[in-house]
This record gives C-alpha cells, sequence and structure tokens, in this order.
C-alpha cells in the first residue's frame, strides 16, 4: 500500500507539469504517510534452570498420579455428586466465614479461625506477570485462560475485573523455581511493607505447595479488599496450573478457606476437582449477595446465608 500511494504523488506532479501556463489551483501537498510503529520486539525467554526441570519432573508425576486416582475432575460433579441448601448453607460459612492460617507477624500458622465476611467492593485490576523462563506459548495460553475465567468471575459476582497494567490491585505471577526463590523485591514493590512472613511463604514455598494467595484489606477494621497476590508455579503441566488459576482466582475473591466437607468443590484440600464447579459458583454468588455486608460475623450472616441459599436452590434441603 505505501508504493501505491507514492506512485499516486509521483503521477499526479507530472500532470501539473504538464498544465504549465495555465489557470490551474495551487496544488495541495498531499499529507505525509504515517511512519510505521516499529514492532515491539518478543519478550527474551532465559533457559530454564536445572532446579525448575526437577520441579517439572516432579509436578508432572504428580498431575498424573492424582489423574490416576480419579482426581482433578472437570466436570463439576454432575447428578453423581448432588448437594442441598443445607450443605451450601455449611460450605459457604465453613469457606467464607473462617481462615485457614494465622498470621502472627513472625510466621504464619495453619490454624483454621473463625473470621469475618470480607470481600471486593471496587473494580479489581488484574495484571498477570510471568518469569522470564516460562514459555511464550505458555504465556499467550495462561493469558487468554486467565481473561476467560475472570469474566466469568465478573459476571457471577457482579464485580468488575479486568485484566490491567496500570495501577494493578490484583497481581497474578506464575514463576518458575529460581524466579520465585527471588522474587522478594517484586512483592515488596506490589504490596509495600509487605511482612517478612508473607515473603518467605512465597520465596521459601514448600514442594508440596502448588500455589498461593495473599490478600490484605483495608486496615484491621475494614472487610473489603485492597490487594491480592497469586503465586502459580510455572512449571505445572497445563491441567495443575489451571487448577491453580481457578482456585487461587476465586480464593482471592474471598473465599479464604478451604473444607474437607466440601462437595463438589475447587475449596478442599482433595483435589478431586480441578475447575470451579456450579456448586462453587452458588458460593461466589452468596458472597457477593448485597444482602449480606463485609464484616458480618457466622451469627450475623448465617440466616441471610440460609434465605439466599433456599433462593438459589429452590428449597431442596
Amino acid at each position: 500500500m505505501a508504493i501505491l500511494h507514492r506512485l499516486f504523488v509521483a503521477f499526479s506532479l507530472a500532470s501539473l507539469i504538464g498544465l504549465a501556463g495555465c489557470d490551474v489551483p495551487t496544488p495541495v501537498t498531499p499529507p505525509a504517510a504515517p511512519t510505521p510503529r516499529p514492532a515491539k520486539p518478543a519478550p527474551l525467554v532465559t533457559p530454564q534452570s536445572e532446579a525448575s526441570r526437577a520441579m517439572s519432573t516432579h509436578l508432572a508425576r504428580v498431575q498424573a498420579d492424582l489423574l490416576v486416582l480419579g482426581l482433578l475432575r472437570d466436570d463439576g460433579g454432575g447428578p453423581d455428586v448432588p448437594f442441598t441448601e443445607r450443605n451450601l448453607v455449611n460450605n459457604f460459612i465453613r469457606v467464607a466465614l473462617f481462615d485457614e492460617y494465622v498470621n502472627t507477624g513472625d510466621e504464619i500458622i495453619a490454624k483454621v479461625t473463625e473470621s469475618k465476611l470480607r470481600r471486593w467492593e471496587k473494580p479489581i485490576r488484574m495484571m498477570v506477570e510471568f518469569g522470564p523462563s516460562v514459555p511464550l506459548a505458555q504465556r499467550d495460553k495462561d493469558r487468554a485462560q486467565i481473561g476467560r475465567y475472570i469474566k466469568r468471575l465478573s459476571r457471577l459476582t457482579g464485580v468488575p475485573i479486568r485484566l490491567s497494567n496500570v495501577n494493578p490491585n490484583y497481581n497474578v505471577l506464575i514463576l518458575n523455581e529460581d524466579e520465585r526463590q527471588t522474587a522478594g523485591p517484586r512483592l515488596q514493590e506490589i504490596v509495600p511493607g509487605i511482612g517478612t512472613a508473607s515473603l518467605r511463604l512465597v520465596t521459601d514455598m514448600s514442594r508440596s505447595t502448588l500455589c498461593l494467595l495473599l490478600a490484605d484489606t483495608n486496615g484491621e477494621k475494614d472487610a473489603t479488599y485492597a490487594k491480592a497476590v497469586a503465586v502459580i508455579r510455572g512449571e505445572h503441566n497445563d491441567l495443575l496450573r489451571l487448577a491453580c488459576i481457578h482456585e487461587e482466582l476465586a480464593q482471592g475473591m474471598g473465599l479464604a478457606n478451604d473444607s474437607p466437607s466440601a462437595r463438589p468443590s475447587i475449596f478442599n484440600d482433595d483435589e478431586e476437582f480441578a475447575l470451579l464447579t456450579r456448586h462453587d459458583e452458588l458460593l461466589l454468588q452468596i458472597l457477593y449477595d448485597p444482602r449480606l455486608q463485609p464484616g458480618m460475623t457466622q451469627q450475623q450472616a448465617r440466616p441471610i446465608i440460609e434465605t439466599i441459599a433456599a433462593e438459589l436452590l429452590g428449597g431442596s434441603s
């Protein structure tokens, strides 16, 4: 197209010369062709380290073993895993109104404790970041899957969620082994004042931890979320990585705990289900129902939860 444009200009000038001496209008100089933007260079991909390759091998075995056991289901449970209104109420209370860990400041201890209802009350701007050794094809796939998934979460909760690199308040870090171990400075940029215990939770992540989420509210007396950071191992095979995306991003909406009785659900450490189920969608709908308010206790929220659950399930006990 650029060549045709130059030929058109040359042809017009030649015609004007042939008309010399005639009463012709002053030629108008055509606008200059816009300078094409230089192509954005592709991100550099560094080689995967020996430690990261070993982690990839380990996680591939983990996924294979889970699949052999019939776990990591992606069918949502179906008719073989029914749940009642009572199940839904009790599961919601256990998942949304209890915490899985206690942060003492010096360390984070696994201890289930009663909490208050927490959720987002403002739009979420989610930034997805990859370690430099994560392959480009994997980055494209993950970014696309996250983009689709947050639309689903937004539809269920009513919270506007979009991918954005501008002033993000929800960061998703997909990192390989060496990148995660040295992520301290980046985490301090994302969350100024982050505690040492939270930093160590990421940099010293146990081999048995597949992924994790850090979330913070607007102060001790405010139960609305201000910031969340999900950390996902880049070495996962596709299904486990997607399972981590589903669980951590949904937990970051306010479903902070896991429960062994929650079924069919990803909020259960038995790994039976890999992807968000219909049961889990209902948990999110309950959490963001306007009749509930951030800061409510279990005692305050239970009667309202029972009413919402009855409406969602049509009174099945």
